[in-house]
């Protein structure tokens, strides 16, 4: 085989590669995705557009991402490391977590820690004093584990039975609304285990809040 005839050959290889590759972008970083998106926002409308959560005819959350709920009225979720992604802006435009740290950027996930690990001794300790501040009834020995560790997301929605229950009279005396009342709000949303048998019951904070919310006049309606 001559010079010409390895240049040809090698130039026709070095075509082929980039067509199939241009090709399998095509297919599978567009008409694929376009295809599935398609095909879930006509069978799957409202969870391809986020699953969210409407009060008083605007999105106000996400049934699958959590928020940070500061009022001492509103129930309260599990830890994040990023505050769920909440922030205020400055004068300036600086953009501030609630308990004044810097906005790192969306984000998702922990910190990470080993249980050895200072940081996360210290952050436990002062998640659990504030708690205690806020429900004085409450034995620091009462208070659940999940109140005090994050999720791997950081964003769980979701909060236990008995760290719901926990809460209630501390919000009770907060809203003036009876434990009783709020009692049936935790019922109305807590979700059990799937087909019966996985996972564990939960209770959704932001259907909690909603609901809460509703029931002091805050909002008219809560609804999906």
């Amino acid at each position: 085989m001559n010079e010409a005839s390895n240049h040809t050959a090698f130039f026709r290889g070095l075509r082929q590669m980039f067509g199939v590759t241009l090709i399998l972008l095509l297919l599978c970083g567009f008409v694929f995705p376009v295809l599935l998106t398609g095909i879930s926002s006509m069978v799957f409308p409202a969870q391809a557009g986020g699953s969210l959560v409407y009060a008083d005819g605007r999105a106000v959350g996400s049934k699958y991402v959590g928020q940070e709920f500061t009022k001492p009225y509103f129930m309260k979720g599990r830890p994040s490391a990023y505050h769920y992604n909440t922030y205020y802006e400055d004068a300036q435009g600086n953009r501030y977590y609630s308990d004044g740290s810097p906005f790192a950027g969306v984000s998702s996930g922990s910190n990470n820690y080993a249980p050895s690990n200072p940081a996360l001794i210290e952050r436990v300790k002062a998640d659990i004093e504030t708690f205690l501040a806020a429900n004085p009834d409450v034995t620091r020995e009462e208070i659940p584990t999940d109140l005090m560790t994050a999720s791997g997301s950081g964003l769980d929605p979701h909060i236990s039975p008995a760290s719901a229950q926990i809460q209630i009279p501390a919000i009770a005396k907060a809203s003036g609304l009876s434990e009783a009342a709020l009692a049936q709000i935790v019922e109305d949303n807590t979700q059990g285990k799937l087909l019966g048998i996985l996972g564990e019951d939960t209770v959704s904070v932001l259907g909690v809040n909603l609901d809460i919310a509703a029931a002091m006049g805050l909002i008219s309606v809560n609804g999906n």
